[in-house]
């Protein structure tokens, strides 16, 4: 056991600055091109439903199930107070989760802690597959489970840590289209259920003020793990000079 908490907490050489840019450019452009972003967006419902569901554990609404579906839509089944606090809760944690995990994984991976990124990510994985109700959401848990384990048991260091970039910039950025698209059917009256329309029946707030919300914190998790990837504090000096 203490050799595996030493190999778990041991770090690894960030790879080269102009490695993480490429890293953060092809997120981007998977992120940004309709037929990428279609076959990966999964990943970040993936995200946005775990958030629901560790948002109702915490508040402590009992958790029935999660389903994952193949248009990449999810629905997050909890039972409770209709109106609590538990609720607001809940229901607001889905569309920041993938941007505040990519913020949690941004902190890990500039310290060098790659192989307790990979680790912490299937033991998510491995906890949601246990709430997991249809086969569809099964297959994606699993297959995503063994991409990450095949990167954390069989590439080099060097391969995890470029791999582990990706990834989390892809969680940043991909936390943001999302509430983007959100806001886009809201305006043409298809998303009359969203995640910002329970809140607004919640709270009698407006869906749109809600929307804002996870805009910012999903911004600020993406300057803020941007500025980690790229250590911005080291790495202006060594492109400018000392001040």
């Amino acid at each position: 056991m203490k050799a595996l908490w030493n190999q778990l907490i041991a770090t690894q050489d960030a790879p080269p600055a102009w490695l993480i840019v490429l890293a953060g450019l092809a997120a981007l452009a998977v992120v940004a091109y309709p037929p990428s972003w279609h076959l990966s967006r999964g990943l970040i419902t993936i995200a946005h439903e775990g958030g629901h569901a560790l948002a109702a554990v915490l508040t402590r609404r009992r958790l029935h199930g999660i389903r994952l579906h193949s248009d990449t839509s999810g629905v997050t089944l909890t039972r409770g107070n209709p109106r609590g606090l538990g609720m607001i809760i809940t229901a607001g944690s889905g569309y920041v989760a993938p941007s505040l995990l990519g913020f949690g994984a941004a902190w890990l991976t500039s310290s060098g802690h790659i192989t307790l990124l990979l680790w912490g990510v299937l033991a998510l994985l491995a906890c949601m597959l246990l709430m997991i109700r249809n086969m569809f959401g099964v297959v994606s848990l699993l297959a995503t489970g063994g991409a990450v384990f095949a990167v954390s048991w069989f590439a080099q260091p060097s391969v995890q840590a470029v791999v582990a970039y990706a990834a989390v910039w892809f969680l940043l950025l991909g936390g943001v289209r999302p509430i983007i698209e959100l806001q886009r059917k809201r305006r043409r009256g298809r998303a009359p259920d969203s995640d910002a329309d329970q809140l607004a029946r919640l709270t009698h707030v407006p869906g749109t003020f809600w929307v804002a919300v996870f805009l910012l914190v999903s911004a600020a998790a993406l300057a803020a793990g941007g500025w980690l990837l790229m250590d911005l504090p080291a790495l202006l000096p060594a492109v400018f000079g000392p001040a």
